[in-house]
């Protein structure tokens, strides 16, 4: 079975696990490191992710460092709209309401760490 697991490159890693945690209930399957230099695997509904720390030295960037970002996340789970709104809760910026949007419904948050999710489900 073939998966793909993204590794979100932040300043701070642990700040940003603990962030993950509040926002999208995840559970972190396999952390490593002291303090905010930490490598996490996490677990949200079966999605899994990886965070680590930024390190501009070994060409791994946060979104502040490139002044934006070179994707987006897409988070698929049963309940969009409460997803939105723990990830608000939690410190995200909403830049899109849930709502149907070409065959889905979905809506979209900045992280506080400069990463852009989007969190929906197919109609």
């Amino acid at each position: 079975m073939a998966s793909i697991q993204p590794q979100l490159w932040v300043d701070g890693a642990a700040t940003a696990v603990e962030f993950y945690r509040a926002a999208f209930g995840a559970r972190v399957l396999h952390q490593v490191g002291e303090g905010e230099d930490v490598v996490a695997q996490l677990d949200v509904e079966g999605a899994v992710f990886w965070v680590a720390s930024a390190d501009p030295a070994r060409r791994r960037l946060s979104p502040p460092l490139v002044n934006g970002t070179t994707g987006r996340i897409l988070l698929v789970v049963g309940d969009p709209a409460a997803m939105h709104a723990r990830a608000v809760a939690a410190g995200a910026t909403p830049t899109s309401e849930v709502a149907p949007e070409h065959g889905w419904r979905v809506g979209r948050v900045a992280d506080p760490f400069g990463h852009e999710w989007e969190i929906g489900h197919p109609l």
